[in-house]
C-alpha cells in the first residue's frame, strides 16, 4: 500500500468521524487508567458497567486503596478475571501514592512500570488521556491493518511499529480509535461489512465480502 493511499483512508476515516474517542467512560487520567486495565478480556460496555459503581464509591488511588481488595472485589466481579484484576488494582494505586503522589505519571516508563500496566495501556493512557500520537495495537487494530494492507506485521509490536512510521502525522493521534472503531463495527474478524465500509476502495484484501 502507498503513502497516497493510507491518506486517503485516514481522510475518509475523519469525514465519517471527525472527533473519535474511546467507548470507556472516565472523567479524570486515573478513571481511563483503571477502565483500561480493567478491560482485558472484557466489553467495553461490561466494563463501564463495572466502573460506574465502583466510582460511585472510589474514583482516587486513595479511595480504592481505603476500598480494600475485597471492596474492589464486590464492585468488579461481573468482569472477568476479577480476583487478578482487583490485586493488580490495589498494587497499582498503592505504586500511585507511594511513588507519584496518586497521581497518574505522563511518561511511558512510569506507567508501565505501574502492576498491571504494559505498553498498550500505556499508549491508551498518553494518548487518550495527554494527547499524545501514540497507536495501542489491539486485537481489532492487529486485525485492520494487517487485512487492509495498511502495516502489515506479524505481531503487535511490528504494527505498532508500522503504524507509527506510515501514519501521516495529521492523523496520528486519532489513529487509534479510528481503526479500533473500525474493526470493532466495520472490519469484523469473522466477516468484515465490505459493502458498507468508507474504504472498500482503498482497502487491499482480495477476499471482500458483500453484506447480504
Amino acid at each position: 500500500m502507498n503513502n497516497d493511499k493510507r491518506y486517503r483512508i485516514f481522510e475518509r476515516l475523519r469525514e465519517a468521524n471527525p472527533e473519535p474517542t474511546t467507548e470507556l467512560n472516565w472523567q479524570t487520567p486515573f478513571e481511563l487508567l483503571v477502565a483500561v486495565a480493567l478491560s482485558a478480556q472484557s466489553t467495553d460496555v461490561g466494563v463501564n458497567k463495572a466502573t460506574a459503581r465502583l466510582f460511585a464509591e472510589a474514583n482516587t488511588p486513595e479511595a480504592i486503596l481505603a476500598l480494600g481488595l475485597e471492596g474492589v472485589k464486590s464492585h468488579i466481579r461481573t468482569l472477568g478475571l476479577y480476583n487478578n484484576k482487583s490485586k493488580h488494582l490495589i498494587a497499582m494505586c498503592e505504586q500511585l501514592v507511594e511513588k507519584h503522589e496518586g497521581e497518574v505519571p505522563r511518561e511511558r516508563k512510569a506507567l508501565e512500570a505501574l502492576p498491571g500496566v504494559g505498553r498498550k495501556t500505556a499508549n491508551v493512557i498518553l494518548n487518550t488521556a495527554f494527547g499524545e500520537p501514540t497507536i495501542a495495537v489491539d486485537t481489532h487494530i492487529f486485525r485492520v491493518a494487517n487485512r487492509t494492507r495498511l502495516a502489515p506485521g506479524k505481531n503487535v509490536s511490528e504494527v505498532e511499529q508500522k503504524l507509527m512510521k506510515v501514519v501521516p502525522k495529521v492523523f496520528r493521534r486519532d489513529a487509534h480509535h479510528w481503526l479500533i472503531l473500525h474493526g470493532r463495527y466495520t472490519c469484523l474478524a469473522r466477516k468484515p461489512r465490505c459493502g458498507s465500509c468508507v474504504i472498500e476502495d482503498l482497502c487491499e484484501y482480495p477476499d471482500k465480502v458483500e453484506i447480504e
